[in-house]
């Protein structure tokens, strides 16, 4: 399968989001096979669903047998935004960005020189750097300076590097994001069939018990 990319670095800059952008995004969307930038397939024999980026040929498989394209699905769902998905996959906020683009852009640098080009505080400049080190979107190397001593500069990776560290780390978070709705879809089959008589409550994420 031909894995597209969700995005390169050059898609990580956004303008302020006006009261119009705010309101289009708050707007549902449905997924359409026939125009989607993405697939989702589903196994007939069991309860596998896949979703891939770009298209597959021939079709993926399940139990060696050919899955079939999702083309009847009702619900629809909000857009995402993507510094809410960064944010919520990644734990990587604006300030995140702006340090990743940063390096991408004049690396390497120190956390100094980043700090100073964006007008961030040290402290914050350092915490995200590592961060973006140990997600894999830069890496870090020592530079003997010319008085004496080293310091840590930042790189960026290969690109490909980061288009498939970014794309398997958004799957993996996706996974464990499915694994929580079947959780749910679990628990309220659970409910349901302990308690044929009553109704679900109005409000069935509040039944979940804090961790």
């Amino acid at each position: 399968m031909d894995s597209a990319v969700v995005c390169g670095y050059e898609c990580w800059e956004w303008p302020p989001m006006s009261e119009h952008d705010t309101n289009e995004a708050a707007e549902a969307v449905q997924y359409d096979p026939s125009s989607s930038r993405y697939d989702v397939f589903e196994c007939p024999d069991c309860d596998n669903v896949v979703l891939a980026l770009g298209r597959d040929d021939p079709p993926m498989s399940c139990h060696g047998e050919s899955m079939q394209r999702v083309t009847d699905c009702d619900i629809t769902v909000k857009p995402p935004d993507v510094r809410q998905v960064l944010l919520d996959a990644f734990g990587l906020p604006k300030a995140g960005l702006d340090i990743c683009l940063c390096v991408i852009g004049e690396g390497p640098l120190s956390a100094n020189e980043v700090a100073e080009s964006l007008g961030y505080d040290r402290s914050t400049v350092t915490r995200y750097l590592n961060k973006l080190v140990d997600i894999g979107l830069l890496r870090r190397s020592e530079l003997n300076r010319e008085e004496g001593g080293v310091v840590n500069v930042y790189h960026s990776v290969d690109l490909e590097r980061m288009r498939r560290e970014t794309l398997i780390g958004f799957y993996i978070w996706a996974g464990e994001a499915a694994a929580l709705i079947e959780e749910a879809n679990l628990t309220k089959q659970d409910y349901m069939a302990e308690n044929p008589d009553r109704e679900l409550p109005d409000v069935f994420w509040e039944s979940f018990p804090d961790d």
